[in-house]
């Protein structure tokens, strides 16, 4: 008598799911549920996929499975061997969480869910199911939390913490962008990701701080040193007395300058923007800045910086002095750079 093939205890949260027997006979009743599909598994290879709907097995409608079988004498009239695993089509949720670092090498801590489908039965049985010999959704629960988390331990690897710690909106919208494709490759959709938390040790918590307020690297380094030393001169033996000798070698440090050398500034030839030192073009006008001279914006002659007139047409370079404070007004100029005159 033929039996009826049936996803048996199903929830709508489950994922996968192996029916008990891999013994099927010609004229079984398959039924798939709606939101499922039934994949047909055999010798490490994915055949059949039916859809929902009810599915009485005839070699019509099992053509794959049918071309294995078919060099046995009589195979339409025995049962034959193989698995049939139900698959959900239903959009899912999982969890992911895990430790990782930065480019610069910074700890990272992070966790949230993603949601997701299957999109693939075939690939994602072939992929996952079959070749990982994962049968229950339990297991491929954990399976996927992680290849979630190294996907995204690579992906966050390629970034510095200054662009991904508490931007949970952005590393979001990252991740998903970057994890679609590993998705994919394995017969899913990957559908949303939502970082739920982002987090460091409290050291590199302090670095983003001073970064994000535009202290350089060498003297947040310094800063840092300071403070080492600080606690190590507190904690030493007899520090009261040491206590001056602590704060002659940490106040020098603290005095040191900066390495980092200052902006410098060039005016433009034509309207007196004052652009960053090496700038090609005004970033005010469009003008082209060349350096080491001043461009007549009448014939484009580069003169000397300190020039008054231009060497090839003779107009004026200078727009004269300020009539308050007596600086020397650069052509094009509104507003004396010096006290803020409006110049007429």
């Amino acid at each position: 008598m033929p039996k009826v093939i049936q996803w048996i205890g199903y929830r709508g949260d489950d994922v996968v799911w192996r029916y008990p027997s891999d013994e099927i006979s010609w004229g079984d009743v398959l039924i798939v549920e709606e939101h499922q599909a039934a994949v047909f598994f055999r010798d490490g290879k994915v055949y059949d996929v039916f859809r929902a709907g009810r599915h009485v097995l005839t070699t019509a409608n099992l053509p794959l499975i049918t071309g294995i079988l078919s060099r046995i004498s009589g195979f339409d009239k025995i049962p034959f061997k193989a698995s049939v695993i139900f698959i959900s089509l239903k959009q899912l949720q999982g969890k992911f969480g895990a430790k990782g670092q930065t480019i610069e090498l910074a700890p990272i801590k992070f966790f949230g869910s993603f949601w997701f489908r299957v999109e693939e039965p075939n690939l994602f049985v072939q992929e996952v199911v079959g070749g990982q010999n994962i049968y229950t959704t339990s297991q491929l629960q954990e399976f996927l939390r992680g290849y979630f988390n190294e996907k995204i331990i690579d992906a966050l690897s390629q970034y510095n913490l200054a662009q991904v710690y508490g931007k949970l909106d952005e590393t979001s919208f990252l991740a998903k962008n970057t994890l679609q494709e590993d998705f994919r490759r394995i017969g899913l959709e990957l559908i949303d990701v939502k970082f739920e938390g982002i987090d460091t040790e409290p050291e590199w918590r302090d670095r983003i701080f001073y970064l994000r307020t535009g202290v350089s690297a060498a003297d947040m380094l310094r800063m840092e040193t300071v403070k080492e030393s600080a606690k190590a001169v507190s904690q030493a033996p007899g520090a009261g007395a040491g206590a001056g000798i602590g704060v002659g070698m940490i106040l020098p440090m603290m005095m040191q300058p900066s390495t980092q050398q200052p902006l410098t500034q060039q005016p433009c030839p034509k309207c007196g923007f004052m652009n960053p030192s090496g700038a090609k073009f005004c970033m005010n006008c469009g003008s082209q800045i060349v350096a080491g001279g001043l461009q007549c914006p009448k014939c484009n002659f580069i003169n000397p910086l300190n020039a008054r007139f231009c060497a090839g047409c003779g107009i004026p370079l200078q727009s004269g002095k300020c009539p308050k404070c007596g600086v020397q007004i650069t052509p094009g100029a509104k507003f004396c750079p010096n006290c803020g005159q409006q110049l007429t």
